[in-house]
């Protein structure tokens, strides 16, 4: 088929719009990792806007040696590793059922659910039900209480009903398989699509979460790398407040700005490797789960 000249003049408006918000996209991007390697005294004078100025990777060898970001990413890591796994397998457990229509009381279970997305304890209330488990200042506190989150189940079970046969399902339990067989050797095969979509919306929520931590830890060994990154853009800030001539004042400053930058670059380069392995998966599981049903 021939394109008219209507069409395209509208693919090539389209192509350019599309252009320039890739561009409005990447630049911040763009601009913070060349801010990381450039000298910091070129950034703050706002001389730095494109290309890098008098390379360096100072502040990178700072964020290194640093053992707080250190242990705070070893401690995201961990958050986001175990938290992750947790997320996938409670809201696979509680969608399966949902989805199955033999299965008795669903919608009523389904409402209860729906409930908590609109009505919630409070804060105060939380914070006094954490304390009373005893996990304030533990590693728990970081992945027990947000162990699973309704819309995803919402997601995933629209993606069973709407996906897997039940068919397929009925057919592998004449042949004497349990439900949990089901699942495992028939259910979770095929639904890799919606899993990795599970698996990247968790991940991310627990590597850029810090307002947990900020209200239940205290002790920074069990700091996550974002609570560590929001001092340092805190530390920076105030320091601009100080009126101080010294020289070691203007260095401290220096190194406070580069530092800033680096630190963002490194706190966002595992999510950036983690979303292409997922992203053949991405756009179906997503789609599929959220419009069919």
């Amino acid at each position: 088929m021939t394109n008219s000249s209507s069409d395209k003049v509208f693919n090539i408006v389209n192509y350019l719009l599309l252009a320039i918000i890739t561009l409005l996209v990447l630049y911040p991007l763009y601009f913070v990792l060349s801010a990381s390697v450039s000298d910091p005294l070129y950034v703050l004078r706002g001389e730095m806007w494109l290309l890098p100025k008098d390379i360096n990777f100072d502040a990178y060898k700072k964020v290194f040696m640093n053992e707080d970001i250190l242990n705070g990413f070893w401690n995201t890591i961990k958050y986001t590793a175990v938290g992750t796994a947790i997320n996938v397998v409670m809201t696979t457990m509680a969608a399966f059922p949902l989805s199955r229509k033999d299965f008795m009381g669903r919608n009523l279970i389904m409402g209860f659910f729906v409930f908590t997305m609109f009505f919630s304890g409070g804060l105060i209330p939380s914070y006094l039900l954490i304390k009373e488990l005893g996990m304030l200042d533990t590693f728990w506190v970081m992945v027990i209480p947000n162990a699973v989150a309704i819309w995803n189940i919402i997601i995933m079970r629209t993606f069973f009903q709407t996906t897997i046969p039940i068919e397929l399902q009925e057919s592998a339990m004449i042949d004497g398989c349990s439900n949990i067989q089901i699942l495992i050797k028939i259910v979770l095969p095929l639904s890799m699509p919606v899993i990795a979509v599970m698996v990247l919306f968790y991940a991310v929520g627990h590597w850029n979460s810090y307002f947990n931590a900020l209200i239940y830890l205290q002790d920074r060994e069990l700091f996550p790398l974002q609570l560590i990154l929001r001092e340092i853009l805190i530390q920076s800030q105030t320091d601009e407040m100080v009126k101080a001539t010294s020289e070691s004042f203007v260095k401290q400053q220096l190194s406070v700005e580069g530092l800033k930058y680096a630190v963002l670059v490194v706190s966002n380069i595992p999510m950036m490797l983690l979303y292409p392995f997922l992203q053949r998966y991405f756009v179906k599981g997503f789609m599929i789960g959220a419009i069919k049903g």
